[in-house]
């Protein structure tokens, strides 16, 4: 059976893109802050021992807190530069992406429209974003699809904790209303269930 490994698989987009998985014919291991700490490297480098190969690949983690740029510190940039991008940085080099497979990263709109108080999130995001690209020519080579998703206003803790006004948000987006993770997952799913390879490199 194909193994599919979506870190921080247990709430939020994580947990809508492997709860969407497992209704394929997939070995769908998700991860928990407890079971995978991406700030520790430590951490990464026990999950990487133990999970050497895998067919499908979703890089997620939570992002920071909202700080002001004079309240930002250096174990701040520290903590963060191991989270959002030398986790990810160190699984791509040690975990071995089987051919044909498929590596999605969950970044975020702020990728596009970066907010002024999110600046560690929109830094790192970005720049692992420049990664996946860098990689995606010879990583499609081996039939490897590389897929960034950087999704809007999502309903989870994190958009709730980031946001004091859900329905003033709401009604600025075109349907009127925050997207739902499943749909998320959903997405993520018709891609693999499909065998959607052309389609890399992109964000979406």
């Amino acid at each position: 059976m194909k193994k599919a490994i979506v870190l921080a698989g247990s709430r939020g987009i994580g947990k809508g893109i492997a709860d969407s998985l497992e209704t394929l014919d997939l070995d769908v291991i998700r991860t928990s802050s407890k079971e995978l700490d991406t700030s520790d490297i430590s951490s990464v480098d026990k999950f990487i021992k133990n999970n050497p190969t895998v067919d499908v690949l979703v890089l997620n983690t939570g992002g920071p807190p909202s700080q002001k740029f004079e309240d930002i510190t250096k174990e701040d940039c520290d903590k963060y530069h191991n989270q959002l991008f030398y986790s990810f940085f160190k699984t791509l080099q040690d975990i071995h992406i089987n051919d044909n497979g498929y590596i999605f990263l969950v970044s975020s709109f702020n990728v596009k429209e970066p907010d002024g108080k999110l600046l560690l999130s929109n830094a790192y995001r970005i720049a692992f974003i420049s990664v996946l690209k860098c990689l995606s020519k010879e990583l499609a080579k081996r039939n490897i699809t590389t897929i960034n998703i950087a999704p809007g206003p999502i309903d989870t803790d994190r958009i709730r904790g980031l946001c004091s006004d859900i329905p003033a948000l709401e009604q600025k987006l075109p349907l009127g209303r925050l997207g739902q993770v499943e749909e998320i997952g959903n997405f993520v799913k018709s891609i693999v269930e499909n065998n959607i390879k052309y389609l890399t490199g992109v964000t979406i």
